[in-house]
Parts: structure tokens; C-alpha cells; sequence
């Protein structure tokens, strides 16, 4: 008997090993040729494409404007332009540490800034604690609602809350009206025009403003929680009050400290929309954040290269300040945001 007699056709006739099929064998003619999953390099080139203008758009709006930092070098005169100045040199640092009265006020400023600050963190917990006892609202409609009044403050400018604010809590606004009216008190009490407790009632606006729309992070990061934790704790007795106290707070502390570092790296950024509205000749001097103090330095005080110089300063400051605290955070939590 032959070696061949009895061996599939297909097998002696193209040299493939048993098992294999005649389409499988010809991979590599026409039509039965296997196709190639998509390469790895074709998907990073489409991805870095759709993140391209986002790429523009940071670099011309965050990094391109660092090149006016030059103007802290010259006597900028802005009829005559960067050419046309004067080119000082560090002189404009000399005359910030120079000054006794300078030093002075940019005490006062850094203290002011410092502090409203520091408030701001320490209630930031606050949208937290909203989010979570929100969540628990079982009425849908009352749960959208107070969402819903809660974050409509955040789209009002700071302009029209001090109208509101002026409207309410002037001399002759709507309190000191009612309360005269209701004959407790004789003289009309100074809200606004006053000095005395400035720091906390500015971050009564920015609580009033800012709750609802702070706790909408917190309320998406609550979504995505495993519902199978719930299930379980449930199941081993736990409350809806140690429900939030062992699974949803331990849950949100992630994105908590993620918004954390960010606040201790803007500790010198207060904005000064808010500030600048509300100040006055009584609460100038406690009112005066760093940004309105370079605003006032730069166009009031027609003084942009020290303006400039000042601008500098804080943002140099406040990149240290971010790598410090990721640094921290990642040292106790493992986790960072670079």
C-alpha cells in the first residue's frame, strides 16, 4: 500500500498540517486574505486630531498671553507701546520691596486675599454634604426644584447680585424698611457700608452663589457609584444615614481631593468681579483682594508694568502651591492629578 493512499487530498496537495482548511490556506491570494485589525498608531493620530483645537484654544488663551510678562522689564506706556518704552530692568521689583508703605499695603492685601481663601476651603465641604443630602431626597420633582434654585444663582452676574443686595440690605432697602416699620430698630443698620465682618459676608454671597453649582460634581460622581454596595449594606442592616456615611462619603473623597488641590493652587486667585462690585470707601481696606489690588494698580493707579510684576509674582506662586499640594495628596492618598 502506498504512504499516500488514504490521506486527505487537501492536505498532500498544499503542504498545510491536518485541520487545516482550503480557505484557510489561502490567506494570501484575492479575497481570502484575513483583514488586519486597525493600527494602534491610525487611532492616536485621529484622537490627538479631535483634541487639537481644545490644544489651540489652551495655548492661545493661557500660555500666549505670557509673553506680556516682558512689559515687567520696561516703563510701559501704552500711547507709546513696548517699543517705544523705556527698558528698566528690575527696577519694578526693586521699588515692590522697596517701599515701607507698599509693603505694607500688600500685607494688608495678601492677608485679605489669604483669608477669604482659607473660608472658601474650609466650606468646601459644604457642596458635599448638599449633594448627598440632596441625593436622598426621594420626591423627584422637590429634588429638581431645589437643584434647580440652588444653581440658577451661579448664571447671575455679580453685578446684578449686589443690585439685589444693595435692593435688600442698604440703608433704605427692604430690611432696614421692614425692621423700622416693625419699630425694632431707629437708625437704619449699615450692611454694606461698613467694615466690620467684610470677610464672612463675602463668603455668604459666594456660598449663596456657588452651593448648587459646586454640588453638581458631587451629584454625578454619586451616580456613578456601584449600586451593589448600597444592595449589600442593605442587606447587613445599615441605614440610609450610614449608608451615607460609609459608602457615598468615602465614595466622593476621590473627586473631593481632586477640587482640593486645585482651590489650594488658586489660594491667590479670588477673581475680583465680586469684590470690586461691592467695595467701598468703609471696606477698601479689607475688601481688596490681590486681583482687585493689581486691577487698581494697573488702571487706577495707570501702573502696568507693576501690575504686571505683581501678576507675575502670583502666578509663579500659586504653580508652587499646586505641586506642593499634589505632592501632599499623592503622598497620602496614592492618588494625584499629575
Amino acid at each position: 500500500m502506498s504512504l499516500t493512499q488514504g490521506a486527505p487530498q487537501e492536505v498532500l496537495g498544499t503542504g498545510a498540517p491536518p485541520g487545516t482548511g482550503p480557505t484557510e490556506s489561502r490567506t494570501d491570494s484575492g479575497r481570502g486574505r484575513r483583514r488586519q485589525p486597525p493600527s494602534h498608531g491610525r487611532t492616536s493620530r485621529s484622537m490627538f486630531f479631535i483634541v487639537l483645537p481644545f490644544l489651540l484654544l489652551v495655548f492661545v488663551f493661557s500660555y500666549l498671553p505670557l509673553l506680556g510678562w516682558v512689559t515687567a522689564f520696561y516703563d510701559y506706556k501704552p500711547a507709546l507701546g513696548l517699543g517705544g518704552s523705556e527698558f528698566v530692568g528690575w527696577m519694578w521689583f526693586e521699588i515692590l520691596v522697596s517701599s515701607e508703605t507698599q509693603l505694607k499695603q500688600i500685607g494688608q492685601v495678601m492677608a485679605n486675599t489669604l483669608a477669604m481663601s482659607f473660608l472658601g476651603i474650609a466650606t468646601s465641604l459644604l457642596p458635599v454634604f448638599f449633594a448627598m443630602l440632596l441625593n436622598e431626597v426621594r420626591a423627584k420633582w422637590f429634588r429638581n426644584a431645589v437643584q434647580t434654585l440652588t444653581t440658577l444663582p451661579n448664571f447671575i452676574s455679580w453685578v446684578l447680585v449686589y443690585m439685589i443686595a444693595f435692593s435688600l440690605f442698604s440703608t433704605s432697602g427692604l430690611v432696614n424698611t421692614t425692621l423700622h416699620d416693625w419699630g425694632l430698630i431707629t437708625v437704619p443698620m449699615k450692611f454694606l457700608d461698613t467694615d466690620q465682618h467684610v470677610w464672612l459676608t463675602m463668603l455668604a454671597w459666594s456660598l449663596w452663589k456657588g452651593l448648587g453649582w459646586g454640588a453638581i460634581m458631587y451629584l454625578a460622581a454619586i451616580a456613578g457609584i456601584d449600586q451593589s454596595l448600597y444592595e449589600s449594606a442593605r442587606i447587613d442592616g445599615a441605614n440610609r444615614f450610614q449608608l451615607m456615611r460609609y459608602i457615598t462619603f468615602p465614595m466622593l473623597m476621590p473627586t473631593y481631593v481632586v477640587l482640593l488641590v486645585l482651590s489650594i493652587a488658586n489660594i491667590l486667585n479670588n477673581g475680583m468681579e465680586q469684590y470690586y462690585v461691592f467695595q467701598n470707601a468703609f471696606n477698601r481696606e479689607h475688601i481688596q483682594v490681590l486681583d482687585l489690588y493689581v486691577y487698581n494698580v494697573g488702571l487706577t493707579g495707570n501702573s502696568l508694568s507693576l501690575a504686571t510684576v505683581l501678576s507675575m509674582l502670583k502666578s509663579l506662586v500659586s504653580l508652587a502651591l499646586l505641586l506642593a499640594a499634589n505632592a501632599i495628596a499623592k503622598r497620602a492618598r496614592g492618588s494625584s492629578i499629575i
